[in-house]
C-alpha cells in the first residue's frame, strides 16, 4: 500500500508552529491542562499510567454510546482521534478495485487512503450556489449498484455547511439500495453556531459507521481521543485492526474524556465552543464587509472554519505561500480540497490575533491585485 502525500497535513505540519498567526486549524482555542483539570475535577497525580482497556474503558465507551440513540458500549471503539477511526474502517472494508463514493470537497484523509488501497473513487459535489448542498438526485446517481463504501463529512470540512434533511435521506436511501457501507465523519457535531445539534447518520441504516472526536467541537485535540460507532457485529473486526495500529488509547486521555463527556460537563464545553464560534464568525464577517477582494462566503453553520473565495488570478497555494512568507499567516489553500480560488480560514482562536491576521490577508490581496495591474 502506497498512499499519496497528504498535502494539507504536510503543509500544516511544516509551518503551523513557525508563523505568527495560524489560521489553518479547524477547531476552537484549546483548553489548557489546568483549565481541563479544573473543569473535570480529576487529580492527575493519582492517575495510573498503565495500559487501559484497548478498545476504550467500559466507562468511556458507555459515555460515547449515550450520545447516540440506541447505542451501547458494544457499539463503540475508542481510537486515537477520528483519524484512526477512519483508518481502521477503510483497512477493514476496502479491497483493490472496490468502488468508493465521496461527497466533495472534503478532508483529504479518506480519499488518500482509498486511493492507496486501490479503490475506484467516484464523487458527487456540494455546490456553492446551493449553499454548499448537493444537487437533488446527485447522491442517487453516484451511489450505484456495486458501491462498497460511501464517505460523508457532516458538518462539512472545509465549508462548514450542514446537510439538509432531504439530502441525508437521499444518501441513506441510495446506500440501502446499493447495499453500501456508509462512513459518516461527524467530528464537527457540537460546534454549531446556532440551532440544535446536527442530526447524526447513526441509527437510520444498519451498515452505518460514524466517527467523532474531542478535537474540533471540544477544543481538546491534544488528547488524541476519538471514537467509531457502528454495528456490534462489526466492532470485533474493527478492533482487530486497531491491534495493529495504536493498540490502546492513552490512560490519561481515556480518563479525561470520560469526565468531559459527562452530560453536565459536555454542555459547558460545547457552550464555550459555540460562544467562540459566534463571536469570531462575526469578526470574519466584519472583515469581509471591508475587504473588496475577498468573499462573499456562504456563512458556515458549524465549525470554526470558513471557505472564502477571493478575487485574484493567483493560485490558492501560491497565495497561501505568499501569506506565510510575507505576512507570517498560515491558511489552507482551496486547491488542497480540489477547489482553487478559495482559502479555508480557521477562526477559532484569539479574537485579537484573528483580527490582525485578517488585516494581513487583506493587505496581501491588495498587494497582489496592484502587482497584477502593474
Amino acid at each position: 500500500m502506497r498512499v499519496p502525500t497528504f498535502a494539507m497535513e504536510r503543509w500544516q505540519s511544516h509551518h503551523e508552529h513557525r508563523v505568527s498567526y495560524n489560521l489553518s486549524e479547524s477547531g476552537v482555542q484549546p483548553f489548557t491542562l489546568a483549565e481541563l483539570l479544573e473543569l473535570t475535577g480529576l487529580e492527575p497525580r493519582a492517575m495510573p499510567l498503565g495500559y487501559p482497556q484497548t478498545n476504550g474503558s467500559d466507562e468511556l465507551r458507555a459515555a460515547v454510546a449515550a450520545m447516540y440513540d440506541g447505542a451501547g458500549p458494544e457499539n463503540v471503539l475508542v481510537t486515537a482521534g477520528s483519524a484512526e477511526a477512519n483508518l481502521v474502517t477503510l483497512l477493514r472494508l476496502l479491497e483493490p478495485g472496490d468502488r468508493v463514493v465521496l461527497l466533495v470537497p472534503t478532508y483529504g484523509q479518506t480519499p488518500g487512503l482509498a486511493r492507496g488501497l486501490g479503490a475506484e473513487l467516484v464523487t458527487f459535489e456540494l455546490e456553492e450556489k446551493l449553499g454548499w448542498q448537493p444537487q437533488a438526485g446527485a447522491a442517487e446517481a453516484a451511489i450505484s449498484e456495486g458501491t462498497r463504501l460511501v464517505v460523508i463529512t457532516n458538518p462539512a470540512n472545509p465549508t462548514g455547511s450542514v446537510l439538509r434533511r432531504e439530502a441525508m435521506d437521499e444518501i441513506l436511501a441510495a446506500c440501502e439500495r446499493a447495499g453500501a457501507w456508509l462512513l459518516a465523519d461527524e467530528v464537527y457535531i457540537g460546534a454549531e453556531a446556532e440551532g440544535s445539534e446536527t442530526p447524526s447518520f447513526w441509527g437510520r441504516y444498519e451498515r452505518t459507521l460514524v466517527t467523532g472526536s474531542l478535537s474540533k467541537a471540544y477544543g481538546l485535540p491534544g488528547l488524541r481521543l476519538g471514537w467509531l460507532v457502528g454495528p456490534a457485529s462489526a466492532m470485533e473486526d474493527l478492533w482487530a485492526w486497531k491491534d495493529y495500529t495504536t493498540i490502546s488509547p492513552s490512560a490519561a486521555s481515556d480518563a479525561l474524556a470520560t469526565s468531559v463527556l459527562e452530560p453536565g460537563i459536555r454542555r459547558r464545553v460545547l457552550s464555550r465552543t459555540r460562544g467562540i464560534i459566534v463571536r469570531n464568525r462575526s469578526i470574519v464577517e466584519d472583515w469581509l464587509g471591508s475587504c473588496e477582494l475577498a468573499g462573499p462566503w456562504v456563512r458556515p453553520r458549524a465549525g470554526a472554519i470558513g471557505f472564502i473565495p477571493y478575487r485574484s488570478g493567483i493560485n490558492s497555494s501560491e497565495l497561501a505561500e505568499r501569506l506565510r512568507v510575507e505576512s507570517s499567516v498560515l491558511v489552507v489553500p482551496g486547491d488542497h480540497f480540489g477547489l482553487d480560488g478559495y482559502l479555508r480560514i480557521g477562526f477559532g482562536d484569539d479574537p485579537a490575533e484573528l483580527k490582525d491576521a485578517l488585516v494581513r490577508i487583506g493587505d496581501t490581496l491588495e498587494a497582489e491585485a496592484a502587482q497584477a495591474v502593474s
